[in-house]
């Protein structure tokens, strides 16, 4: 081979190795994000940041009945292959489960400055912003102020027998709050209230959607669900109750939004820019302003007139990390037998 036909091979060589290692800053044809937020929701959002960044935006969410976990078992399935760039998470549950199974990429957003840790991963292997929290709601219909709930054990007073609801505790933000209950409870007084609310004639629903249409309409007393779900039936007139329970108590559970960069992701450099404004405050501030009502974590973003502030607000003090380990042993053990045993 001739000493000038080097250079070109080399050129050659230098482009598959290129080709090879992702698109380059700007040059992604697309990016694919997962995200188990309402797509009503997160859609408006992602076409927003699609447009800021320059970059198709294929957005794939859950179904209501699976929420998160249909996402993960996806996410988990395509480990040596990812398909997704980005997973938009409503709670960090699964968040930290992809983070301790080798799914997560550690990302350090510039855009995160002003968040507060407590809601993040410390090794940046997903980063928390706008939060839901679980909240009491009842029918004013059927409950007398007096007699509504102020935490989630009410659920098992004889007052709300065969009238109380919550979701399936497998899935979603249920099995979330069921794994913190454990947490803050301890395992014994923990099964007590499944036990209990079983007792009391308590009822699973399919979602916390359905909770919260099925107590709206007067078929159920009182239930729980999330901020958004409440916050909707609110606007649409439905003669419904919320608090936030157990104030002076263990708390009210606090579910972020996480941003989780893929391990692996196919356009790195392009799921990094979509999580950069996707935490910046506008997201917060858009959030907040929709009907899901999200409470910003950022000091100086408006939070939404519904409810208070989320400063104001007594949380339950969890781990997020080790709640997803401990929910992996919920959901095949206690929870799961919980929920077969009633069907």
């Amino acid at each position: 081979m001739r000493a000038r036909g080097i250079p070109r091979l080399l050129g050659v060589i230098l482009l598959v190795i290129a080709s090879g290692c992702g698109d380059p800053p700007g040059e992604a044809p697309f990016i694919v994000v997962y995200t188990s937020v309402d797509d009503v929701f997160a859609r408006p959002i992602a076409e927003r940041i699609a447009e800021e960044i320059g970059v198709e935006v294929r957005l794939v969410p859950d179904t209501e009945e699976t929420k998160s976990t249909g996402l993960l078992n996806r996410l988990l399935a395509e480990k040596e292959r990812p398909v997704a760039d980005v997973f938009w998470s409503g709670d960090p549950v699964r968040a930290a489960t992809l983070a301790r199974r080798g799914v997560a990429a550690s990302y350090r957003s510039p855009a995160a400055e002003g968040l507060p840790q407590r809601y993040s991963s410390p090794s940046g292997l997903w980063t928390g912003f706008s939060v839901r929290a679980r909240v009491l709601i009842w029918n004013r219909n059927l409950v007398a102020a007096a007699d509504a709930p102020s935490g989630v054990f009410d659920l098992l007073d004889a007052r709300f027998r065969e009238q109380a609801c919550i979701a399936n505790p497998l899935f979603g933000t249920t099995s979330m709050h069921a794994a913190a209950l454990f947490q803050a409870l301890g395992r014994e007084r923990a099964q007590a209230f499944f036990d209990g609310f079983r007792v009391n004639g308590g009822k699973v629903l399919s979602s916390n959607g359905e909770v919260k249409r099925r107590v709206a309409s007067g078929e159920f007393a009182v239930g729980i669900t999330d901020t958004d779900d409440a916050n909707v039936a609110r606007l649409e007139g439905k003669p419904i109750g919320i608090v936030f329970p157990d104030q002076g108590g263990i708390g009210t559970l606090i579910i972020p939004n996480c941003a989780v960069l893929i391990a692996g992701a196919p356009h790195e450099a392009a799921a990094q820019r979509f999580i950069d404004s996707l935490l910046e405050s506008e997201t917060e501030a858009e959030l907040a302003r929709s009907e899901a009502a999200q409470l910003p974590v950022r000091p100086g973003v408006v939070s939404p007139a519904a409810f208070p502030a989320l400063a104001s607000i007594e949380a339950m003090v969890v781990d997020y990390d080790v709640l997803a380990a401990l929910l992996d042993d919920l959901s095949t053990g206690f929870l799961r037998q919980w929920v077969e045993a009633g069907e």
